[in-house]
C-alpha cells in the first residue's frame, strides 16, 4: 500500500511525538557526542548535511545539499549485489537553538516500512546528546525472512551512526589535529 507522497507507512510525523505507533518494532538510541554550541552546530551540519550517514560508510543520494521536508534521499549500505537501497523522504526537520536535526519515512521499495528521525540536541549542562528514534516494521520479504535480526541491525547502524557523529564533533573540536584547537591570539609554543 501507498500512502501520500510515496511513503510506504501511515504515521507521518509519529517521532516528533511519543508514544510511538503501536505494530512496529521501536528503536531509542541516545549518545554524548559533545559539548558547548560548538559542538551542537558541528553535529547539525553532519545531521542535516548527510555527512554522519556518510562517516558511517552509507551511500547517500539527496535532493538538497541538506534535510528539509521534502527532500528525496537513499541511503544504502553493502557491495555489489548484496547492497541494500532504502528510499526515503524528509518528512520533518528541527533547525532550533537548541536542536538540529530531522526525520526521514520510508517510500515504496525501501525494506522496511516506518520513520526514523536523529537530533542532536544542547542540555541545560552543555552536554550534546545525539538521539535516533524510530519505528520500523518489514516491508520486504528479505526482512521479514530475517526477522528478529533486523531490529539487532538496525540497533547496531544506529550505534555507528552516533560512534562516527561522536568522531566528527572531536575532530572539529580539535581543528583536525587530534589536540585541543589553540584560538587565542598568540601561538601557544612559539609566542
Amino acid at each position: 500500500m501507498t500512502f501520500p507522497h510515496g511513503l510506504n507507512y501511515a504515521e507521518t510525523g509519529a517521532t516528533r511525538r511519543l508514544p510511538l505507533p503501536g505494530g512496529y518494532h521501536h528503536l531509542h538510541i541516545r549518545m554524548r557526542v559533545g559539548s558547548g554550541r560548538t559542538a551542537l552546530e558541528t553535529a547539525g551540519a553532519a545531521i542535516t548535511g548527510w555527512r554522519m550517514h556518510r562517516a558511517s560508510g552509507a551511500r547517500v543520494t539527496a535532493s538538497t545539499a541538506r534535510a528539509e521536508p521534502g527532500t528525496s534521499v537513499e541511503v544504502s549500505l553493502g557491495v555489489g549485489p548484496l547492497r541494500f537501497r532504502a528510499p526515503c523522504r524528509v518528512i520533518w526537520t528541527a533547525y532550533g537553538p537548541h536542536r538540529v536535526g530531522f526525520a526521514y519515512g520510508t517510500l515504496a521499495g525501501h525494506p522496511e516500512c516506518g520513520e526514523e528521525s536523529f537530533l542532536a540536541e544542547l542540555a541545560e549542562d552543555g552536554t550534546v546528546w545525539f538521539t535516533v528514534t524510530a519505528f520500523s516494521r518489514p516491508a520486504r520479504w528479505y526482512t521479514r525472512l530475517a526477522g528478529p535480526l533486523v531490529p539487532v541491525a538496525q540497533r547496531m547502524y544506529a550505534r555507528r551512526l552516533g560512534a562516527g557523529l561522536r568522531r566528527l564533533v572531536d575532530r572539529a573540536d580539535t581543528g583536525g589535529t587530534g589536540g585541543p584547537r589553540w584560538s587565542g591570539s598568540r601561538h601557544p609554543t612559539t609566542g
